[in-house]
């Protein structure tokens, strides 16, 4: 019998060659550089030769032992491979279906149906007829977040309005990290590498909980109007990426750029990759989305921060001090200062009380002995309330975060420092201070990474660095009697500073702590203690340290911004002498392309008195 079967697998063998020899010879010979093909591939053009490398890093993700640099050894490995016969999860066809599909309608190769058991279980699970690209917004207390994040949500098909999207399934993508790193080592190994990055399918009611319940993040959801087929692609690519090894890079290789990728795969010729340059900052890349006619219908979803507090701030200031009261147990849910209310303003008190008390639980981690009696108390009261107006839902942002103000930032000033006039250019990749224009941004919030400030001094055409901010956060959050969020800033690059006898480029650490309270809805006021590090030999010991305080109030809308302070640091361990500074610094908002600005500083330094100011303009891109 194995003398039989030899001469047949012999000639079958020889058939399957002579047919795979047969579709490489009519393959153009430039197929391999068909841009479905490389964006099906992640090549990209080598920064420095004619060449192609792939971003995957995975080496299950290529055919060739050269797939990683070569386009054209990767297709030729991948057309061999599909065209062997047999089938299953282990098949090459069962492997990249999304390649298979492409390869077999550019070379009009047969169709022949092939079993796939576990693609095709999984895609029959997803069941996807539509695509919403969900952005979740910044969040300042996770150096993962800081530029908010992407995902894709799989909505099945919508057979009625009642359809639960809440059990849909999500495609994120994020760095594979270590759970007992630290935040600190997080941003480090994000920033230069270190993590790889892995495709994940997740439940959409997994998201939200991480996201709007317990990070406290609006989320914004795109449906794009893909068509079934391009639906179709997405998920089978979806599928030759999930579980393979990306480098994950905090800046552009990261959620937003994967999530770009599979959206080119799925409609080619949108090049979204293209809008890439030197960083991808997911609201970002939600903009290119929206520019390339890609949104069908938008949805806003508020967090539970969001919506208890506007359940808190639709009560006049004298109930929200009831409300408060009775969360924290001083007054009773029944009490005679309930009984006073009319019937509707003791229906929102209850129903304010008990989404706080409910959030606090959930999100603090009140102890459930207290907020769980209480929690009961407050729905027992409210149930004997009937006929009642309810407390109206969160509005919508009048500005999207998408609709905010670009990232890239360029300023031209001219100044003067004590009496030497100088021009300033600043370029600054990303992302947003609190005097940029406001709208689509966090109130307070400022994320600034890798600003340049060059200053040309005209007296002696001397061009200086002034500063480069290697990462500057500040997170300015307003407290009350409900909420009691730090006010925190860090910052670290380097500086001029004076050394009483030269101004010298010095590296610098910085931070502090403090709070913020808010004075009416545009303006808050805060109080920081700080602390700056400097290190040069240009400094006596070389290093010196300051305690300090800034004190200051910021008002912003939607025309212009203005931020006025005091500031003071002693330094106690080279110089032992003490900086104080007054600072006013305002931006007028044109638009959302330009601002105008101004900037003055009185300060003391080491006894002697100087004036700083500069005005100019900022262009946003």
């Amino acid at each position: 019998m194995g003398n039989i079967l030899r001469p047949r697998q012999a000639a079958l063998w020889l058939a399957c060659s002579l047919s795979a020899q047969a579709a490489l010879a009519v393959t153009p010979d430039e197929l391999h550089q068909h841009p479905v093909w490389l964006t099906l591939g992640h090549y990209q053009p080598d920064r420095f030769g004619a060449g192609y490398t792939s971003q995957a890093d995975d080496p299950a993700f290529f055919l060739s032992e050269n797939g990683k640099t070569s386009p054209r050894e990767e297709l030729k490995a991948t057309l061999a491979a599909i065209q062997q016969p047999g089938g299953g999860d282990d098949h090459a066809r069962c492997r990249f279906p999304a390649r298979d599909a492409w390869l077999r309608e550019q070379l009009d190769l047969p169709d022949d149906p092939v079993g796939c058991p576990a693609y095709d279980e999984w895609a029959a699970e997803l069941n996807t007829e539509k695509v919403t690209l969900v952005f979740a917004a910044s969040y300042l207390n996770s150096p993962s977040s800081m530029f908010g994040h992407t995902f894709l949500r799989l909505d099945p098909p919508q057979e009625d309005e009642e359809a639960d999207l809440l059990l849909a399934n999500t495609i994120s993508y994020a760095a594979d990290a270590a759970e007992h790193d630290s935040e600190l080592l997080f941003a480090y190994r994000g920033i230069f590498g270190g993590y790889p990055g892995i495709t994940s399918i997740r439940p959409y009611y997994e998201m939200i909980r991480l996201y709007n319940d317990i990070e406290h993040r609006d989320l914004w959801e795109y449906t794009l109007n893909l068509t079934q087929p391009e639906v179709d692609t997405m998920l089978a690519h979806t599928w030759e990426i999930q579980d393979k090894n990306f480098d994950y890079y905090f800046f552009d290789e990261n959620c937003a750029y994967r999530l770009l990728a599979l959206i080119d795969a799925a409609r080619p010729g949108t090049n979204l990759l293209g809008e890439v340059s030197t960083h991808a900052i997911p609201s970002d890349t939600v903009r290119w989305v929206r520019d390339a006619d890609l949104v069908e219908s938008i949805h806003y979803r508020p967090s539970a921060a969001t919506a208890v507090s506007h359940s808190l701030d639709t009560l006049p200031r004298d109930h929200q001090t009831l409300a408060a009261a009775i969360a924290n147990g001083y007054v009773q849910v029944d009490g005679p200062e309930m009984q006073q209310l009319s019937t509707q303003e003791r229906a929102w008190v209850l129903d304010a009380t008990y989404d706080y008390v409910r959030y606090q639980s959930e999100a603090r981690g009140w102890p459930r002995e207290f907020s769980a009696p209480l929690s009961h108390q407050l729905l027992v009261s409210r149930s004997r309330i009937d006929d009642v107006q309810e407390i109206p839902p969160v509005p919508e942002p009048t500005v999207r975060d998408d609709q905010g103000h670009d990232t890239f930032r360029v300023s031209l000033g001219s100044g003067q420092l004590d009496h030497a006039e100088f021009t300033q250019l600043t370029l600054r990749p990303a992302y947003h201070d609190v005097l940029d224009p406001p709208e689509g941004y966090r109130s307070g919030a400022q994320l600034q990474f890798l600003r340049l400030d060059a200053r040309l001094y005209h007296d002696n055409d001397e061009l200086q660095v002034e500063q480069i901010v290697g990462v500057e956060i500040r997170s300015l959050s307003p407290r009350n009697q409900f909420f009691s969020p730090i006010s925190w800033q860090v910052g670290f690059g380097g500086r001029r500073t004076d050394t009483d006898t030269n101004r010298v480029l010095t590296p610098y650490l910085e931070g502090g702590a403090g709070g913020s309270w808010s004075l009416n809805h545009n303006t808050q006021a805060f109080a920081v203690a700080t602390a700056d590090l400097e290190i040069d030999d240009d400094i006596r010991r070389g290093y010196d340290f300051a305690p300090g305080a800034d004190l200051g109030v910021l008002h912003q809308n939607s025309r212009f911004s203005l931020l006025a302070g005091a500031k003071t640091k002693a330094w106690i361990i080279s110089s032992q002498h003490r900086q104080d500074q007054l600072y006013l610094k305002g931006n007028l908002h044109i638009g959302r392309e330009f601002s105008l600005f101004a900037e003055f500083t009185r300060e003391d330094h080491f006894n002697r008195y100087q004036s700083i100011w500069q005005a100019g303009i900022h262009a946003y891109f």
